[in-house]
């Protein structure tokens, strides 16, 4: 194919392989990656925290560093896009689809399910249930996405490498980023975008049947599942052949307008004393654990690290995972930024807007269940959002405003995906090809349609949190990497003389006013 570099024949063949195995013996392949991801989760679950804790700490020191003033880009380089489009596009790909799912699910299920402390159907219960999603849904999930990123855009556009993570480690491992190492490090980026696009395909399929059954009683079948994939396939791939300035931005713009709607809805037919008091609590939970939280891996607890395991070190591996995708994407669109106007776009701005939708929804969902109105705690995930606006007025017409919701956002995150494989796999193309778009994304259909009727996609998923493990490795060379030159411009630019010598002039100020 025209473009196609080497990668792409190999991610190619890998997946081919993965699939195979994941359609001809799925209850083996399940089994021997779930025993791995286990595995992987109990040993290596200190590792993941220090690191992601280390991205956090990265983030904020560039913030506040000097080298916060260097552009993502050329010195004359502006924006491509506006500042709310350009939040609107990194949200929607990030992980926007996650809030509208587990927006409801994630905090009662922390409440009455399975809390992070044992306080399951209290009112400590509560606290802990939402200082724990604003964890994982927060700082440290952007700082993931962001180190990747910044990585990505500063070599790309400000060191005019090719848009490819393993051109990131040049200064690190030289002249092998051209070669052999390099496009290993490319196919591992491919196979975990590939990995988490296609299976999210089909648990997104799953996932809006099962709001279609609980609102319209339409059966829960993999025919309707499969239709819904290649409905959503067809507006896709007619968005990314459209463009990025086009498609996946009109999209973004319309998730967000949408989903601003929703939440004004809910907050304001809701209760909405009680979400405003339940958000004050929790920010100032989150910000009084946070290190707490970022480090607790509960040794001599086997329940509570039962519980870190399955939640905590389980959320880091997929970010990571995830951050290939996300990373690429978000780098693509956020050239002519300062760094520190990215660390705020990235890192601060989502996190601020995920804890607002946590707790509009999530807390609702507790309320509505604590006040003995409906068990949203019994309901199946998929159900728990149409189970609380249920109780609203004009429910209906709400529910379908969040099913389009669902559906628009899902589109953005493919779309994304598909342009995102379409750089990966033609050396790094700002603008990848027509031919190659229109291959990954039905290739991602095809692989999501047969991992679906042959039971495949959760062993798929549990292969996708495993290649986190020796992604994360790579990640942190990333920023290593992204260190090492920030730290050789700055001297080159004279940023930190800059700094001393504001710091000389205002201590000579203070002398001769106190003298």
């Amino acid at each position: 194919m025209k473009n196609a570099s080497t990668v792409f024949y190999v991610s190619l063949a890998i997946m081919a392989g993965l699939v195979l195995m994941g359609i001809t013996m799925p209850a083996s392949l399940e089994k021997i990656t779930s025993s791995t991801q286990g595995v992987i989760t109990e040993s290596f679950g200190w590792y993941y925290l220090v690191i992601v804790s280390l991205f956090v700490f990265v983030c904020f020191y560039l913030l506040v560093s000097p080298v916060g003033r260097i552009k993502l880009g050329k010195q004359e380089d502006k924006p491509e896009f506006s500042r709310p489009t350009w939040l609107a596009m990194l949200f929607s790909a990030g992980i926007g689809i996650g809030l509208i799912f587990y927006g409801t699910y994630e905090p009662i299920s922390h409440y009455m399910i399975s809390s992070p402390t044992g306080q399951e159907g209290t009112d400590q219960g509560i606290k802990d249930a939402m200082r724990f999603t604003f964890f994982h849904y927060g700082i440290h999930a952007w700082a993931i996405y962001g180190s990747i990123a910044m990585a990505l855009a500063y070599f790309t556009f400000r060191k005019g490498e090719l848009s490819l993570i393993s051109r990131t480690l040049r200064p690190l491992i030289g002249k092998h980023s051209d070669g052999a190492v390099g496009k290993a490090i490319d196919v591992i980026a491919v196979i975990a975008t590939v990995l988490g696009v296609s299976t999210s395909l089909g648990f997104g399929a799953m996932q809006i049947n099962g709001g279609l059954s609980y609102l319209f009683d339409v059966p829960s079948t993999m025919t309707n599942q499969t239709i819904i994939i290649l409905i959503v396939t067809v507006l896709f791939m007619i968005s990314a052949l459209t463009g990025l300035s086009k498609g996946i931005k009109v999209l973004s713009n319309m998730n967000m307008g949408l989903a601003a709607l929703l939440f004004l809805i809910v907050f304001i037919l809701g209760p909405t004393l009680f979400i405003l008091n339940l958000f004050t609590d929790t920010v100032g939970a989150y910000m009084q654990n946070f290190i707490n939280m970022s480090f607790r891996i509960a040794p001599l607890n086997e329940e509570g690290r039962s519980w870190i395991n399955g939640w905590t070190i389980f959320y880091w591996a997929w970010w990571i995972a995830w951050s290939p995708f996300v990373g690429v994407f978000i780098a693509r669109v956020s050239k002519g930024r300062t760094i520190r106007e990215f660390v705020v776009g990235v890192l601060l701005v989502p996190s601020l807007i995920g804890f607002i939708w946590f707790t509009t929804f999530g807390g609702t969902a507790i309320f509505t269940e604590s006040a003995g109105m409906l068990s949203i705690s019994s309901l199946a995930p998929e159900e728990s959002l149409f189970g609380v606006l249920e109780g609203f007025p004009f429910s209906m017409a709400i529910s379908l405003l969040a099913i389009l919701i669902i559906v628009t956002f899902f589109v953005t995150s493919a779309d994304s995906g598909t342009f995102v494989l379409g750089m990966m796999t033609t050396n790094g193309s700002q603008n990848p090809s027509t031919p190659i778009k229109v291959t990954w994304g039905v290739l991602l259909s095809i692989i999501a349609i047969a991992l679906l009727y042959s039971g495949g996609l959760q062993a798929l998923q549990n292969t996708m949190i495993i290649a986190a493990l020796p992604f994360s490795v790579i990640l942190v060379l990333m920023v290593v990497s992204l260190l090492k030159s920030l730290k050789q411009e700055a001297k080159e630019l004279g940023l930190g003389q800059i700094r001393m010598n504001r710091k000389e002039k205002q201590s000579k100020k203070d002398v001769q006013e106190t003298g």
